[in-house]
């Protein structure tokens, strides 16, 4: 089989905190027949700890100069962990033109640290913070701990021994500014959405950067992402599972670029109706508008791409799948201020109360254990049925917040402006039979400058339609049950 247009003929790889280029060498190893690995010391780490410049601008400056030198034709970029970060920082770079990076063709995030925050306990951050200064003995310790607390099984003592020195070669100063920096840099806003085909590796036995946070904080920015889960596997993957990942990594490179999706099709009828004179101009060019496909790595201008993830997936629970973007249709509506004129008094105006309506909702979700977007549609729904029954315990810490009370208004607003943006497609239209677009043509003037019809409806009996209009499209998508209710 051919390789794809998209093949990359080099990876470069980046580590995790405290690692260093010679994490990624047993996956390298299983790769080599399939792409020729780079494996990088990031500034302070491994080979580089002489190199200065800790933040994940600095960082990626110092990764898009090593690319430069070598100037690939195609590459790809694999990160773990606090690598993964900087790895999208550069994807973001190249998909915003620089020239150094052109070439990029494919994203492998390993339990990666996510664009927003890391989510890390404090009281880790601060242990960690304070054991990289002590002395010799307690820092050999602590290194050995830091490795198999990350861990879902022990390593094999080489590699426990050569992970254990790669964190004890570590520039102090790097270390600190990671966990008191870096790790704490917000570049959801800068990284947007990318559209690179990425992949997203995570160990389920990962406290912090397993499955349910790569879902709800990684996911979100990554308009063509799959994601594969390592069972019983910890956070430091290339180390314990490096054929599991050398064969994820084979089959993500092996695809072709990802397919933009085709608009949704309106059937030819409900089209020729659209098409001929009984519908006004401004109406059809309304309707030409919303029957484009959407991109699918629309950039939120209203809300955040975490936010926008919760609303496709509030919308998913809504509604049936509609084969188009309802959640990015609704945020630029947001964000252009138009809507339908009036809003609860309880409630903050439109963007406001999307914004904190949504995070309340995964607030509440995560007191409950799981952030809404790493649950499923069952669990998902009993969340929502709280918030429609006031029964949602959205925690007071939370900023943005809606309490109960004004949670039961936001979801009421929410589903109407779901549904109206459901009922305004073409498709939607074509597929409930509604013939109203046609009654306000214009006319077409005969030779005596009269109209050869007047738009509207002669016939008004019972099942007795216009010989203009077409038949109700078929509904070929299925409805679950408990949406149906």
């Amino acid at each position: 089989m051919p390789a794809p247009e998209n093949s990359p003929d080099l990876l470069v790889c980046l580590h995790f905190l405290g690692g260093s280029a010679r994490t990624w060498e047993p996956v390298a190893r299983r790769l080599a027949d399939t792409v020729r690995c780079l494996p990088l010391d990031l500034p302070g780490f491994g080979a580089a700890t002489d190199a200065t410049g800790y933040d994940v601008a600095a960082m990626a400056d110092h990764v898009a100069a090593a690319i430069r030198s070598i100037g690939p034709a195609r590459f790809a970029l694999a990160g773990h962990s606090m690598g993964a970060k900087v790895a999208l920082a550069l994807a973001r770079r190249a998909e915003g033109g620089d020239p150094d990076l052109a070439g990029l063709s494919h994203l492998v995030l390993v339990a990666g640290s996510p664009p927003s925050p890391e989510p890390i306990a404090e009281e880790r951050r601060r242990t960690m913070l304070v054991w990289i200064d002590a002395d010799p003995e307690t820092r050999a310790r602590e290194a050995r701990a830091f490795i198999r607390q990350n861990v879902g099984a022990p390593l094999a003592p080489e590699d426990e021994a050569a992970a254990t020195a790669d964190v004890l070669r570590a520039a102090p100063a790097a270390w600190r500014a990671w966990l008191e920096s870096g790790a704490n840099e917000d570049w959801a806003a800068r990284v947007a959405v990318l559209r690179t085909p990425a992949l997203i590796l995570a160990g389920s036995a990962d406290a912090d950067l397993g499955p349910a946070g790569q879902a709800a904080l990684t996911a979100p920015h990554l308009a063509h992402a799959r994601t594969e889960i390592l069972d019983g596997a910890g956070h430091l993957l290339p180390l314990e599972r490096p054929d599991a990942v050398a064969a994820a990594i084979t089959r993500h490179l092996a695809a072709g670029p990802a397919a933009d999706p085709e608009p949704v099709r309106i059937p030819d009828p409900y089209a020729a109706l659209i098409a001929s004179e009984r519908v006004n101009p401004r109406l059809r060019d309304a309707l030409a508008e919303r029957a484009r496909a959407d991109d699918p790595a629309y950039a939120p201008a209203a809300l955040d791409p975490v936010e926008l993830a919760l609303l496709r997936a509030v919308v998913a629970r809504v509604l049936p799948d509609a084969g188009f973007d309802i959640g990015a249709r609704l945020d630029a509506r947001l964000a252009s201020g138009a809507g339908d004129g009036w809003r609860f008094a309880r409630l903050p105006p439109d963007a406001t109360s999307y914004r904190a309506g949504l995070r309340s909702l995964d607030a509440a979700a995560r007191a409950e254990g799981a952030p809404f977007l790493a649950r499923d549609g069952e669990a998902q729904d009993a969340l929502l049925r709280a918030a429609q029954e006031g029964r949602l315990a959205v925690p007071e810490s939370q900023d943005p917040r809606l309490d109960t009370e004004r949670m039961v208004l936001w979801f009421e607003d929410l589903r109407a402006d779901a549904v109206r943006a459901y009922l305004a497609h073409p498709a939607t239209l074509a597929r409930l039979g509604f013939s109203g677009i046609g009654a306000g043509g214009t006319g077409a003037p005969d030779a005596d400058g009269l109209a050869r019809f007047l738009p509207g409806f002669a016939r008004t009996g019972r099942n007795d339609p216009e010989p203009w209009e077409p038949e109700p499209a078929r509904f070929d998508r299925r409805i679950s049950a408990e949406t149906a209710r």
